[in-house]
Formats: structure tokens, C-alpha cells, sequence
């Protein structure tokens, strides 16, 4: 019988050790699934001197579940910007595998005009936090608008520090934007039509009454006997009142639809309402007028609208001293700029109804800068005065020239 020799190991079966190679692999590869899916907190690894128990840095699994089901994209970023964790919501938003977005930079699926940007944001952000909205470049060629929300995560037993960044999706929320919008263009036009339609019912048909009233009333007052002097005060001053009640129907006409706007043009109209109302509040308007030529008849009417409730909004709150207006045309925007030296008042503090300034005028002015395409900013502070600025995009080949300063009202 043939026994082994000693000292001699038996010749390993390939089978068997293949079989065993690929169970380990299987096991390691599910250890690693595991530990990015959030399921492992902690590992024991066998050594020399004993097991040892290693645990994940902020592996919680709940809070990884938590992240994994939100519809915005959670990212931890270095402080250069490259990808540590994603979940599956950004992966989804940028139309990536996940594994070809941890480990990348995040700079590239910003838009090419922000990607210069990352940086300094980056490192402003990993102090205080910061915010953006920009456009998320997908692998379709698509481009997502979005809001990034960054802050600083400092990380144990290291001393640099992570950020950590949320990704809104915007498509929705500019849809929005965009339909209220529209609706908002459709009430300004509907307005109109319903302020000219007011204006031409009170033009046509309420003064020419009070005018043939008038008429009438100073005919009898004339025939009225001298012995009858008392009745012919009195008709002579109901005569006095209806031409001032005439005047005030015309004007609220004027106000209603600018005539003068139509026939003559947008500085006619502003001089006329700067006019109006340093003869009404008593105040002094300085304007300064930097156009040439006529608009777009939808940007007329809107600064002159917006001209129209600031001064009236000046005249009701402010307690103002002097008014400027200033109107010109800057890197291919009209500009609108109404101040003045009044008590002023806080932009940002929500006012009560009927005791203070910054109310539904304020909102309408802004409203009519969108109709337009246009911004309108407001600055004011306590016993600081007033400014607004409406800024509107102008239509190429504008004409344009040196501003000429123009006074109305009393002397200044």
C-alpha cells in the first residue's frame, strides 16, 4: 500500500478553489452594496490581534433611506467640487448612471456660462452657505433649471470640511412663473381696455352733460332779475361748482387714458403729470429726460403708469420736499428713477392696511415693469426718502441722446 510522503502538501483542486474564489467575491461584492445602500453601520474584520470593528462615519441608515426618497438631488461635495455621495434623485436629474457621478466634478453638468463660477461659490459657500440658481446640462443635451442650496458638513477626526448640496428642480416653478405671467400681461391689457372704455363713456357722455348743465344754470342765473340777488349768487355759484366738477371728470378722463400720451408722446405726457402734481401737492419735480424717440407703445404706457402711482404714492405718504425724475436710456435698458426727499418707509416690512406706504401700488408698479420684461427695485429707508427704479429692455435701434435737465413746478 502506497502511503504519502511526509512534508508534502496534497495538489489543490482548481474546481474547488474557483468555487471558493467566486463565494468570497460574492460576499464582498454584497458587503459593498450594503455598505452604499446605508444597511451596514459597522464591520469586523478578523486580524492577528483580534477582530476589530470599524464603524462608517455617518452611516445611518435612516437618514440614508430619508435622502435616497427625497425628489431633490443630495450631493457632498469636496471643497474642490468633486462628487463624494449622490443619491439617486440627482442621478435621475442629470440622466446619469450613479456610479458615473460619485467620484466626478460636479462642474460638469453646470451650464457652461456658470461653470467658472463653481469655484468661488464653492469656497464662499464652505463658510457661511450659499445659494444659486443656474441650469443642470443632462446627458440627453436637455438643460434643467435649478436652485443649488450649499452649506458646510465638517467632517470628524479631519481637518478639512465636506459641503453639502441640495438641487431643486425649477422646471416646474418657471412654468409657473411663466403662465402668471401671461395672466398677469392679460389683466394689465383687460385693465386698459376697461380704463379707456371709462374714460371715453365719462369724456362723451358725463362732461358734455355737466357742460350743457352748466350752461343752462349760468343762462338762468343771467336772466335772473337784479332784486333777485340772492338766487343769483347762488346760480352763479352752482354755475362755479359745475365747471369745477366738469374739470375734475376731464381730468380723471386724462388719468384714465392719456390722450396726450396718444397725440404727443411719452415726455409730453410725463411733463404733464410731474405739472399736475407740483400744482396739487405743492412740491417741486426736477426731470430729467433722456429719450429722443418714440416706443413701444406698451413701454410708454407702462412708465408712464408706473411715473403715475409713484407720484401719487409720493403725494399720500411721503411728506416729501422736492421730487426728481429721471428717465434715460442705459447699456440698451430705459431707465426710470423717481426719488424723493420724504420720510420714506421700510420695503420689507408688510404694511397694514390703510396706514402705510408699499401697498397694492407698489405691487402694481411691479406688475407693469414685468408686462414688459422689466425689473423694478425699490429703496427706502426711515426719514431716508424714496427711490424707485424701473428698468426695462429697449428695442434695438433706439435713438438716443445727452439728458437735458427739466424743472416743473415752483422754483426749486
Amino acid at each position: 500500500m502506497n502511503t504519502p510522503k511526509r512534508g508534502r502538501s496534497p495538489t489543490p483542486d482548481p474546481v474547488r478553489e474557483l468555487t471558493r474564489l467566486r463565494i468570497r467575491l460574492a460576499e464582498a461584492e454584497s458587503t459593498l452594496t450594503a455598505i452604499r445602500s446605508g444597511e451596514v453601520d459597522a464591520l469586523v474584520v478578523a486580524g492577528q490581534a483580534g477582530p476589530r470593528v470599524f464603524t462608517l462615519e455617518g452611516a445611518d441608515h435612516a437618514y440614508r433611506v430619508l435622502i435616497e426618497s427625497m425628489n431633490e438631488g443630495a450631493l457632498t461635495l469636496t471643497a474642490d467640487g468633486a462628487v463624494l455621495y449622490a443619491n439617486q434623485g440627482f442621478a435621475r436629474m442629470v440622466d446619469y448612471p450613479l456610479e458615473q457621478v460619485t467620484g466626478s466634478s460636479f462642474r460638469r453638468f453646470l451650464a457652461a456660462e456658470d461653470q467658472a463660477a463653481l469655484q468661488p461659490l464653492l469656497k464662499r459657500a464652505g463658510k457661511v452657505g450659499a445659494k444659486l440658481q443656474t441650469i443642470l446640462n443632462t446627458s440627453s443635451g436637455s438643460r434643467m433649471p435649478v436652485q443649488l442650496s450649499i452649506r458646510p458638513l465638517p467632517r470628524k477626526n479631519s481637518t478639512g470640511a465636506t459641503l453639502g448640496l441640495v438641487v431643486t428642480d425649477l422646471t416646474e416653478a418657471r412654468r409657473n412663473e411663466e403662465l402668471l405671467r401671461a395672466l398677469t400681461h392679460r389683466v394689465v391689457q383687460v385693465q386698459e381696455a376697461e380704463r379707456g372704455r371709462v374714460a371715453l363713456e365719462l369724456h362723451d357722455h358725463i362732461t358734455q352733460l355737466l357742460c350743457a348743465i352748466l350752461v343752462r344754470s349760468q343762462t338762468l342765473a343771467d336772466r335772473l332779475p337784479a332784486r333777485e340777488a340772492t338766487a343769483k349768487r347762488e346760480a352763479s355759484e352752482l354755475a362755479k361748482l359745475l365747471g369745477e366738477a366738469a374739470d375734475e371728470v376731464e381730468r380723471i378722463s386724462r388719468n384714465l387714458r392719456p390722450g396726450v400720451l396718444e397725440h404727443l408722446g411719452l415726455i409730453a405726457a410725463l411733463r404733464e403729470i410731474c405739472t399736475q402734481f407740483a400744482e396739487q401737492a405743492g412740491v417741486p419735480v426736477k426731470m430729467v429726460v433722456g429719450l429722443i424717440e418714440r416706443l413701444p407703445d406698451d413701454i410708454e404706457l407702462t412708465i408712464y403708469r408706473i411715473l403715475q402711482e409713484a407720484l401719487k404714492n409720493s403725494e399720500k405718504h411721503a411728506g416729501a420736499h422736492h421730487v426728481t425724475v429721471n428717465l434715460n436710456v442705459t447699456d440698451g435698458l430705459v431707465r426710470l428713477v423717481i426719488a424723493d426727499d420724504g420720510i420714506g418707509f421700510d420695503p420689507q416690512r408688510r404694511p397694514v392696511r390703510g396706514k402705510q406706504k408699499g401697498g397694492l401700488g407698489l405691487v402694481g408698479m411691479r406688475e407693469r415693469a414685468a408686462y414688459v420684461g422689466g425689473t423694478l427695485q425699490i429703496k427706502s429707508h426711515r426719514h431716508a426718502g424714496t427711490e424707485i427704479e424701473a428698468l426695462i429692455p429697449l428695442p434695438p435701434g433706439s435713438a438716443r441722446r445727452t439728458p437735458e435737465p427739466t424743472s416743473t413746478g415752483r422754483d426749486q
